[in-house]
């Protein structure tokens, strides 16, 4: 038996980044903005601090979304599709190509707006579908036949 080799790890575009801390400043700013002044004016001035509250939310998550961004990748093996991500709670899945029955490709608007696309894999069980966010549409495209075409290969030997 040989050696076997590691396998090539492919990460997230940085645009997937991007994409999430900008939607992390749109949600959060405006709520910031706003729990500072509504209850500031409305009630008094020492209100605004819990304008504080959203504001940390924004200072927790900016660093979080790196490491979370960081933490997702995939490869591809002779046999099967992994899929590595968590920060505190690594979860890594292992998708045979045999089981794979359908492999789908979704881009949503902002996905679209930041030229990105998600790979969704169904499997014969149900617990084991599994997902690649943020690809390249190319990079989607090009999985997703790749994994089809494997899938066929391998199912066609049961």
């Amino acid at each position: 038996m040989g050696a076997q080799t590691e396998p090539r790890w492919v990460g997230l575009p940085v645009r997937v980044l991007r994409m999430r801390r900008l939607l992390l400043l749109v949600w959060l700013v405006p709520l910031t903005i706003g729990t500072a002044l509504l209850p500031g004016l409305l009630a008094g001035p020492a209100w605004a601090a819990f304008a504080l509250l959203p504001l940390a939310l924004l200072t927790w998550g900016w660093p979080m979304l790196g490491h979370n961004w960081r933490s997702w990748r995939y490869a591809e093996r002779a046999d099967d599709l992994l899929i590595s991500r968590g920060v505190l709670w690594r979860e890594e899945t292992v998708v045979p190509y045999g089981r794979l029955q359908l492999v789908e490709v979704t881009s949503g608007p902002v996905e679209r707006h930041f030229n990105l696309a998600s790979v969704q894999l169904h499997t014969a069980a149900a617990a084991t579908d599994a997902r690649i966010p943020g690809l390249a549409p190319e990079e989607a495209e090009r999985l997703r036949d790749r994994l089809t075409e494997l899938g066929e290969a391998r199912s066609a030997g049961l």
